[in-house]
Formats: structure tokens, C-alpha cells, sequence
């Protein structure tokens, strides 16, 4: 387990996600290698998504930099040993004022 073994680094989550964030990151570690990071991104992604609506994203890996735009109260960014994980909530294009893309043009290929 991750029991004193997860390391924080940034976090908006509430005490109660930021635990099943580090609940599933250590089930995804029984489950899968360190070195499978395609394979514990989306068990977690998957996860998150059943028990708090879709939406999720998660990118695990040990070299990886991000600037991403989340809801509010959705994003928590930690690392156990040299694996970092990133796992948020991205906001929606629907809450974005109105008239934000007026004038601009859809291109078709």
C-alpha cells in the first residue's frame, strides 16, 4: 500500500477524494508494474469516472511536465517514489461564457 508513501504536491481535492485518489493509485500498483503507466492511467481515469461523474483525465509517468484548466476541486498532482501522477477533472467548453467563440470560424478538413 501507499501508506506514508505518497508524496502530495498540489491539491484542490477534498481530504475524502484526495483518499480514494491514493486508494486507487495503490490498487493500481497491486495490479500493474511501476513501468506500466499506459495501464494505471485509465484504471484510475476509469475508476474516478464511476464514482464521480466522466470527465476525468489521469497522466502517469516519471518525466512529464502540464499546464492543464479544472474544475474547481478537482485536481491532485502526487508522486509515489519516481512515479508521478496527475489526475483531474477538466472544466467543460459548456461553461464557458457564451459569446467567448463568437466570430470565429469552424474549419472543416
Amino acid at each position: 500500500m501507499l501508506e506514508g508513501k505518497a508524496v502530495i504536491g498540489d491539491t484542490d481535492m477534498l481530504q475524502t477524494m484526495q483518499k480514494v485518489a491514493l486508494d486507487l493509485a495503490a490498487k493500481a500498483l497491486d495490479f500493474f508494474d511501476v513501468t506500466e503507466a499506459t495501464e494505471i492511467a485509465p484504471f484510475i481515469k476509469k475508476e474516478f469516472d464511476g464514482k464521480y461523474g466522466s470527465g476525468w483525465q489521469c497522466i502517469v509517468g516519471t518525466d512529464f511536465g502540464s499546464f492543464v484548466t479544472h474544475s474547481s476541486g478537482c485536481f491532485i498532482y502526487f508522486c509515489v517514489g519516481s512515479l508521478a501522477i496527475l489526475l483531474f477533472r477538466g472544466s467543460a467548453v459548456a461553461e464557458a461564457e457564451p459569446d467567448q467563440f463568437a466570430g470565429l470560424e469552424t474549419v472543416k478538413a
